[in-house]
């Protein structure tokens, strides 16, 4: 009997902390040479905040996290961080927010909390301060979703998330960024 090879998964790599504020600059290209040059298949940059979509085999979660994570601290000198979602879970995403989540975007900023494992939406809702009138969280599978007021933006506490501890395990995307790394990764 012969081993099953694991199947070809289409997976998003999240990156935490490049490109902001003139740190840990990585342009997109030499972004995608090294995903390239590590064997992963199909890759395709989008945006310059760090969204990277590949293909590569099942290998497991958190392996290809730890992985991927050494890859891009060797290549480029950083303390690499990343959050990894594959195309199902990026689905769910997308396909459980809340009802009207990202419908009003002349009133509201949408924008999608994308957390680390372990750490689960339940002790994230907990760390994440809402201003009542302003902000709204809802939790979801492995992320929060949160919409505040852009007439009363100044006062979001979503401002305030890069100040708490629970910064360093989670990273932020708006909501046409959300839908659109679907978009993309279903044409994967």
């Amino acid at each position: 009997m012969t081993a099953q090879k694991p199947s070809d998964e289409t997976y998003l790599a999240l990156l935490r902390g490049i490109n902001v504020g003139g740190k840990n600059i990585i342009k997109m290209a030499d972004l995608r040479e090294c995903f390239e040059a590590e064997g992963f298949r199909d890759v395709v940059t989008y945006i310059q905040s760090g969204n990277v979509i590949f293909r590569a085999p099942y290998t497991g979660h958190r392996a290809l996290t730890k992985r991927i994570e050494k890859m891009l601290a060797a290549a480029f000198d950083y303390d690499a961080s990343v959050v990894m979602r594959p195309r199902k879970q990026m689905r769910a995403v997308v396909s459980d927010a809340p009802a009207g989540f990202g419908e009003r975007p002349e009133t509201y900023r949408y924008d999608v909390i994308f957390l680390k494992a372990p750490l689960t939406a339940t002790a994230a809702m907990e760390g994440v301060p809402a201003r009542p009138g302003v902000d709204e969280s809802w939790a979801g599978s492995g992320v929060l979703y949160f919409s505040r007021r852009i007439d009363q933006a100044s006062r979001s506490y979503l401002s305030r998330l890069a100040s708490i501890p629970l910064y360093q395990r989670v990273t932020v995307r708006n909501w046409n960024t959300t839908t659109r790394l679907l978009e993309l990764m279903e044409k994967a």
